[in-house]
């Protein structure tokens, strides 16, 4: 299973937006970066990603799971882009937020601090608990 970090600003589709969502989940869907694309394609169902307030807030608030493999994008009108589906799993009991990320060396190579524009990046396993562990998670 592997890891990763989905953005989006928080009035735009924010966390509680996702979670209102429920089981159904929702296209990770707008994404116009090839890159970001490419990455998308690598997903699996079952992976699991931290939900990133950007913009504003500027935190990892959630967990998120892939529900869906990369399938084309239903907003895009070219047929270029793709998008997952995903589906919020659990709040983190408190946010991460990019000052706390940027400030540990142990995460000193994420991909947040090293390319913070791309909106849907890897996290290694490592980078994976050291954010829980900063979040107070538990494990289930």
């Amino acid at each position: 299973m592997a890891h990763w970090l989905f953005k989006s600003e928080p009035d735009v589709f924010g966390w509680d937006h996702l979670t209102a969502l429920g089981r159904a989940g929702s296209e990770w869907d707008g994404v116009r970066n090839y890159q970001a694309r490419n990455i998308m394609r690598e997903m699996a169902i079952g992976d699991t990603g931290f939900f990133y307030h950007s913009r504003t807030g500027l935190e990892i608030v959630g967990i998120v799971e892939v529900i869906a493999k990369a399938h084309p994008d239903s907003t895009a009108q070219d047929g270029k882009w793709e998008c997952v589906d995903v589906r919020a799993l659990k709040r983190l009991p408190r946010p991460v937020t990019l000052d706390q990320i940027k400030s540990d060396d142990r995460l000193s190579d994420m991909v947040l601090v090293r390319n913070s524009r791309l909106s849907v990046q890897p996290v290694s396993d490592a980078e994976w608990q050291i954010i829980l562990d900063l979040a107070g998670h538990s494990p289930d």
